[in-house]
């Protein structure tokens, strides 16, 4: 196939021929015989988005879960409209916060709903939220699980980083997760980053069906697991850092937690730890200080970074995989509970440019939007919902933006780029990037391809 007249990413208007999924010439190119030909009329054509943090089952399944938390659903009244579904079996819902009704147990949760089982999901995705009905169908399939709260001996119906009892329990197959992918193709995404704690061979075997199967376009990097180091992966599939799944509210063992950066160097992976909180990221600094940072260390999210922390991170030459549209999903309510002296640490982007530490970005979906960009007119804006800014010394030019998505997943101090022999990930706008720099729109998005081949095609024309 040939692409005409493209804005090609840090080279400037060409011509770009592809042949068996490479780049196989750029420059001023004539049609081969019965070549396809299209004319991208001086769009800009990018090297393919990478999602660097996403979860993708989880997001397959929230697709077809009802919305409980903003912006859909922000009040006790909103949610009993949103649960009041008649018929039989389970009401999955997501995305709760406590701003919408507090924090509510089985029995409130009656309330709203009592006829069918009900499993609400928080917005953290640490945290279930089941009502009495649930509670007795799941505790006659299975005896209680650790995070299972009871007080004064009545469960709550509150359970804490219990997905995997879920699972088990409730006998659910894993989702096909051919949806997500044609999403993520009309983004321009060409490839994701699974974080999912869990992740092992298993899941690898998960994801290779869906992938033989047609149904994930996308390439794969698999975080996860200390086992997927032991697990060989099928193509298009690489294995990626090990995830440390932090929670300030119970953090693990010290020795243990260094133990673990420990055995995954010795993999020769990376770690990627979550730090959403100040209080993780001291403990992930603390830790990868005992252990030893070695290149590629990740801090996921870093929600809130104080200067001495950042200085800390800059010591041991950590990168950071930042979700900068969280200030504009989340902002409002951040500015309701996080403190004043915190509000310009939140998500920081600008502060880690300046220091040149290594940046990246990722959705979280399901637990933020999964377009990319969304999350660049976030970084660049810095606004709420409502208008008011948090952080504006830490916004990102358009350009610095866009970057967050070119990393190479597999070392992200390289920026991937369209040259002679590279794979054919691509991602063509329907203008210039001159003006598509002042939009940053999912809808500019022309065509996608993923190896060579058409994944998303919104061009109006047949190619020549």
């Amino acid at each position: 196939m040939l692409i005409r007249d493209a804005e090609l990413w840090g080279k400037g208007r060409a011509d770009l021929r592809i042949a068996e999924g490479r780049i196989a010439a750029i420059g001023a190119l004539a049609p081969l015989p019965g070549e396809p030909v299209i004319d991208a009329s001086g769009g800009a054509l990018l090297p393919g988005l990478h999602d660097h943090h996403i979860h993708l089952a989880a997001h397959a399944v929230a697709r077809a879960s009802l919305p409980c938390g903003s912006p859909a659903v922000t009040s006790e009244a909103d949610l009993t409209a949103a649960l009041a579904q008649p018929g039989e079996g389970w009401l999955r819902g997501i995305g709760y916060h406590e701003s919408v009704a507090g924090l509510p147990d089985a029995l409130t949760i009656d309330r709203w709903q009592a006829e069918r089982p009900v499993r609400i999901q928080h917005r953290s995705g640490r945290m279930w939220l089941l009502n009495s009905r649930a509670l007795d169908l799941l505790l006659a399939l299975d005896a209680p699980p650790p995070g299972l709260e009871r007080i004064d001996g009545r469960w709550t119906g509150r359970l804490f980083d219990e997905d995997g009892w879920l699972r088990r329990v409730l006998g659910g197959t894993p989702p096909a997760l051919d949806a997500v992918g044609r999403e993520l193709a009309r983004h321009g995404v060409t490839g994701v980053t699974d974080m999912s704690p869990g992740n092992d061979g298993a899941s690898l075997r998960y994801f290779a069906a869906e992938r033989a199967a047609g149904r994930l376009p996308q390439h794969l990097v698999a975080a996860g697991t200390l086992a997927l180091g032991d697990s060989a992966p099928p193509p298009g599939i690489s294995v990626g850092p090990a995830k440390l799944h932090l929670h300030e509210n119970a953090l693990p063992d010290f020795d243990q937690c260094v133990a673990f950066l420990r055995a995954a160097h010795d993999q020769g992976r990376a770690i990627a730890s979550h730090c959403t909180t100040e209080t993780e990221l001291v403990f992930t600094l603390a830790a990868l200080a005992q252990a030893g940072a070695r290149p590629g260390d990740r801090i996921e999210h870093a929600g809130v970074t104080p200067d001495v922390l950042l200085e800390q991170m800059i010591e041991l030459g950590v990168q950071v995989v930042s979700q900068p549209h969280f200030i504009a999903e989340r902002g409002d309510q951040y500015l309701r509970d996080v403190e004043p002296r915190e509000r310009p640490l939140l998500y920081r982007l600008g502060a880690f440019a300046r220091a040149e530490l290594v940046l990246a970005a990722g959705s979280d979906a399901p637990y933020g939007v999964a377009d990319p960009w969304a999350a660049m007119r976030a970084a660049v804006a810095r606004r709420t919902e409502s208008g008011a800014v948090i952080g504006r010394d830490e916004a990102l030019t358009p350009e610095a933006a866009l970057a967050l998505y070119l990393a190479d997943p597999l070392d992200l101090r390289q920026q991937r780029a369209l040259a002679v022999g590279a794979p054919a990930d691509l991602c063509l706008l329907d203008r210039p990037w001159t003006q598509a720099r002042d939009r940053l729109r999912a809808q500019d998005v022309a065509m996608t391809w993923i190896a060579g081949s058409v994944v998303h095609d919104h061009v109006d024309q047949t190619p020549a």
